[in-house]
């Protein structure tokens, strides 16, 4: 390598450094730390033991593990798709072109940049079993509303429900695929006599896949590690019905210092996390549709080669995606 080529790849070193650094000491190493803590006893106050995989044995018949991973699974399985569906909705609704829509973008996507702390503290008000907004609301059809978050029938669909609150974030990435979308799609299904709603479904949901599949495991991601709404609006109560896998992990580290055990708990979390994710990607060449190809079996597709009209030539089929 020249000299130029070294002071400029040094140059850019140079720029960098603070995120390497960044990255080597805020992520890397306790990356790293944690993991060796997984197999060791410690409880902050004392030296670390080795212990093995006990703490992973301890994993698999933990009954705590097993309730916080279903209370975790089902949250994961209901606002995730709820989150998607009401936020590609909104940013269908914010997408037309009427005057004033961006007050109504901003006041959509507030909520979704308020402190979490702050947002549980005004949902447990909403919540409230006597004089909540929520209630209120219901007493004034006659239907007596149910005690929310103190009632382990409800406690886990009121956080679902609160999940809702912050559609928004996502809501501006679905806006900005939206308006992605060529117009001339658009206008050719419609030329070919495709209804609205038809051609939401053949050309805009399509086009619009890559972002879904960017929120959806990015939703997929956020959802495992609910932690501040359980800790603050139920406490994991009543009865562990909202004891979420990530404010377990918090309890074993926080409350009973077990930071080995706690350490374990995080890696399984790891692990599931990345299984899922995997499978998504694996899945994904199946239906979501990049510009300019398809899903795996079109692209498959334009690879063959069919006979030209005139002679017995090959030729490959056109690149574009209908």
């Amino acid at each position: 390598m020249s000299a130029f080529y070294r002071k400029r790849s040094l140059t850019g070193y140079l720029f960098i450094s603070p995120w390497l650094i960044g990255l080597a000491c805020f992520t890397l190493f306790p990356l790293l730390y944690s993991f060796g803590l997984s197999f060791t006893d410690w409880n902050i106050l004392e030296p670390a033991k080795f212990v093995g995989l006990d703490n992973f044995d301890k994993l698999a018949h933990d009954p705590n593990v097993r309730d916080s991973l279903k209370v975790t699974a089902i949250y994961v399985v209901c606002s995730v798709p709820l989150g998607t569906v009401l936020s590609i909705l909104l940013a269908v609704l914010l997408n037309q072109n009427v005057k004033g829509m961006r007050i109504f973008r901003t006041l959509f996507y507030l909520p979704s940049v308020v402190s979490g702390v702050a947002v549980s503290m005004l949902w447990i008000w909403i919540f409230e079993s006597n004089y909540g907004l929520l209630n209120t609301v219901l007493s004034w059809f006659g239907v007596k509303g149910p005690h929310w978050l103190t009632d382990s029938s409800t406690a886990l669909l009121s956080i679902i429900i609160m999940s809702l609150w912050g559609v928004g974030g996502s809501m501006v990435i679905y806006l900005a695929g939206l308006q992605s979308v060529p117009r001339s799609l658009q206008e050719a299904a419609e030329l070919d006599g495709a209804s609205r709603v038809r051609r939401f479904w053949s050309v805009t949901v399509p086009m619009l896949s890559p972002t879904v599949f960017f929120n959806l495991i990015m939703g997929l991601i956020g959802s495992f590690q609910v932690f501040t709404q359980a800790l603050v609006m139920t406490g994991g109560g009543p009865g562990n019905a909202t004891l979420f896998y990530v404010l377990y992990l918090y309890q074993n580290a926080f409350q009973f210092f077990k930071m080995g055990y706690a350490s374990a708990l995080g890696w399984l979390l790891f692990v599931i996390i990345l299984v899922l994710i995997l499978v998504l990607f694996q899945t994904s060449n199946r239906w979501v549709y990049y510009e300019g190809e398809g899903p795996a079996t079109s692209r498959s597709k334009r690879r063959t080669r069919r006979p030209c009209s005139e002679g017995g030539e090959g030729r490959a089929p056109h690149s574009h995606t209908r």
